[in-house]
């Protein structure tokens, strides 16, 4: 399909830079194939769905990912900047390099410069290869649990691109970047639709019989790079790793079996449901890389709704939510969200969505 058809326009002030406190006082915009569109809030979610339904949220943790360096080379540096987004081994990422032109395999970087709370205010690397849009894979001095306790001294939090270009990242984006129920370290983008969530709303969901599950799939730096591809054929994704035990799959087969509904938290939810569910609609216990794809034409497996935020112009999410629920009737919700004061992206309003037909 043609890249364009996902592309709207966005006024600059509908961009949040910050969350709504408390997190479930947020806008919630219904999006019904039949009903069509409602206004509600974030903390009205248990009054949409039924006894029965279950949730299910991505329980993966941000690190600080986003790392400031200096190559040196034969005597003569070069400052870079670095977001980690895949791991490969216990001491090798892969990152997004802005600067990777000052870069060679070979090359050493010494990372945390700015800051002295990480081994004396370094971090060192060698840079082990070269790909395509910026992408290098970095070997750390550091491997384990000793390089992760080191990124949390070195690193900042890896704002989105649409807020950082805005203003700096603080202490409070440690804990605004973050959902509540985060345990699994390893992401370097937030699943902020679970950033509307509250222990308030977790407990009148459980007054309402409705269940939460939790699959991990670690949120990769490739959710923010744009499409440049005119035709969606064209573009390839970034694979990103996750897990769904088989105890969660199991009681998710459940759900369904007894007539309730699975509701993702979150387009990272839903990827790693699809992924691991099979042609049949059966879920089962998974883990891997994944780098699933979903555009308009995709038959959907094993989520029946989809909360989520609102996505960028042109970007894969546009595309994965247009596949769900229809592209004219998302069309038709984003303009309804401009119009009526929505907040965008990731500190952003979040909408609820029903399957199509």
């Amino acid at each position: 399909m043609r890249v364009d058809l996902f592309d709207f326009d966005l006024p600059e002030d509908r961009i949040a830079l910050r969350p709504v406190s408390p997190r479930d006082r947020a806008k919630l915009l219904r999006v019904h194939p039949e009903e069509g569109l409602s206004d509600h809030l974030a903390r009205d979610l248990p009054d949409l769905l039924e006894p029965g339904d279950a949730l299910v949220f991505n329980d993966t943790k941000v690190i600080p990912a986003q790392l400031e360096g200096i190559r040196n080379r034969d005597g003569a540096t070069a400052q870079i900047s670095a977001t980690l987004h895949l791991r490969v081994s216990g001491n090798r990422w892969k990152a997004f390099v802005r600067g990777a032109k000052k870069l060679k395999p070979g090359d050493r970087v010494r990372f945390g410069h700015d800051n002295t709370a990480c081994l004396m205010g370094a971090l060192d690397a060698t840079v082990t290869q070269k790909g395509a849009d910026g992408e290098v894979e970095l070997a750390f001095d550091l491997t384990g649990a000793a390089l992760d306790e080191a990124l949390h001294g070195a690193g900042h939090v890896p704002l989105p691109p649409y807020i950082a270009l805005k203003r700096a990242e603080d202490a409070r984006d440690r804990k605004d970047y973050q959902t509540i129920y985060a345990r699994e370290e390893g992401a370097v983008a937030a699943p902020t639709a679970g950033l509307h969530f509250t222990p308030e709303l977790f407990e009148r969901l459980d007054a309402k019989g409705i269940a939460r599950h939790f699959v991990t799939l670690h949120v990769g730096a490739g959710t923010f790079l744009p499409v440049k591809a005119d035709d969606t054929a064209a573009h390839k994704m970034h694979f990103e790793r996750g897990h769904v035990c088989e105890k969660t799959a199991e009681a998710l087969n459940a759900v369904k079996a007894a007539g309730g509904r699975i509701v993702s938290v979150g387009t990272t939810s839903l990827r790693l449901l699809e992924s691991a569910a099979d042609e049949a609609g059966r879920l089962h216990g998974w883990e891997g890389a994944t780098d699933i794809f979903i555009t308009p034409g995709y038959r959907f497996r094993f989520t029946d709704l989809l909360m989520t935020n609102f996505h960028l112009p042109r970007s894969t999410l546009m595309m994965l939510v247009s596949a769900f629920c229809g592209l004219e009737r998302m069309q038709a919700a984003y303009a309804h969200a401009i119009s009526n004061g929505y907040r965008f992206y990731s500190y952003g309003d979040a909408s609820l969505l029903y399957r199509a037909p």
